[in-house]
């Protein structure tokens, strides 16, 4: 697979987005393991199998995701905006990493609840933003830009928002145990609680289903029921709306941050890296490893950066702290990364649509 200019019949027909043939390899490396993986943990909640799981159980997946894919994921940025034709990218990324990080923690010590629920919000954008790109690159019914809006909204909200109407106690704990990170004597944290009342929930929760449906109504009319696009996009809604309203949070969240998004990110830079030619059949092992290679510097700067927290916030111990501590680092790092994504987004005419590239 080679990545060119073009499209083809299953990529992004609306003229901006991915590049021909890289949907089929995404679908099959990315997309179709990490359905399997998120329907068996659902479904095996829904069972009540491994309801009393140990704590340590619930949160494998965030300390796998030091070092696999999660942390890592990002730790390639300058190589991709390098790959995509962007000037100077080792001094614009480590400016956009070193100005970026440093205003994000400077928000979290100034006003740690702000910090948090910015967090969140940036994150929806974030999440969101990767789903599109996958949804361009595997159909042709999110026609218009405002198409591509509600896309994002639906698919970086559902992790942001239907554990906080499923779980709100264990959502809370874990703002809680952030915010305290920077304000010890528990005050602002408080000011949190209206967004865990049942009419912030219902809210927040009936809103994002009613975006949900218009997104695939919608998506129905412009591209058809019958079109690839679509019934992926209806298929991934659903599997993500029972997969957060029935696996624990801190579970949750965990693997669909390595085996979802991450995954998805890092087979996007791949095919950016080499024409695509290392997610081929029987390559995809030497692509991973160059890879862990480029991003192994960086991700150890990372942790460094993470034992920088734990000096200027001490964790209070357990597992809920350092989750706090680990979350506060992906704050600092990710808007800067989100930024990237951003800019490779704009490079790569996710938000082009029909009508201009005809102009």
């Amino acid at each position: 697979m080679a990545v060119s200019g073009e499209r083809d019949s299953d990529g992004a027909g609306g003229g901006g987005g991915p590049p021909a043939g890289f949907g089929g390899e995404l679908f099959r490396i990315a997309v179709v393991p990490a359905w399997l993986a998120l329907t068996a943990v659902a479904v095996t909640a829904a069972l009540g199998v491994g309801a009393d799981l140990p704590t340590v159980v619930r949160y494998l997946p965030f300390l796998a995701s030091l070092v696999v894919f999660g942390l890592p994921h990002g730790a390639a940025d300058h190589l991709a905006v390098e790959r995509l034709g962007g000037r100077r990218p080792l001094v614009a990324v480590g400016a956009a990493y070193l100005v970026g990080g440093a205003l994000f923690l400077a928000a979290w010590l100034a006003a740690p609840a702000l910090g948090f629920v910015s967090f969140v919000l940036l994150t929806w954008y974030h999440w969101g933003q990767g789903d599109l790109y996958v949804l361009l690159a595997v159909g042709d019914h999110l026609r218009t830009r405002g198409q591509r809006l509600l896309a994002l909204a639906v698919r970086g909200g559902i992790p942001m928002v239907v554990p906080l109407v499923a779980f709100p106690e264990v959502y809370r704990s874990v703002a809680a145990a952030t915010v305290r990170l920077f304000d010890s004597g528990g005050v602002t944290v408080t000011a949190l609680d209206v967004a865990f009342g049942p009419a912030v929930r219902v809210a927040v929760g009936g809103g994002l289903a009613a975006l949900s449906l218009a997104a695939l109504v919608l998506g129905g009319v412009r591209g058809g029921l019958a079109s690839r696009g679509w019934r992926v996009d209806a298929l991934e809604t659903g599997l993500l709306w029972a997969y957060f309203l029935l696996v624990p949070p801190i579970l949750a969240v965990g693997l669909y941050f390595c085996l979802w998004h991450s995954v998805r990110h890092v087979v996007r830079l791949l095919a950016v890296e080499d024409g695509g030619r290392s997610l081929a059949p029987g390559r995809l092992g030497v692509g991973l490893a160059g890879f862990a290679r480029d991003a192994l510097p960086n991700t150890v700067g990372a942790l460094v950066v993470l034992g920088g927290l734990a000096v200027l916030a001490p964790p209070e111990g357990g597992f809920l702290s350092l989750l706090a501590l680990y979350l506060v680092l992906l704050a600092v790092l990710t808007l800067p990364h989100a930024a990237v994504v951003t800019w490779m987004d704009w490079r790569e005419g996710v938000w082009s649509v029909e009508s201009e590239s005809a102009s």
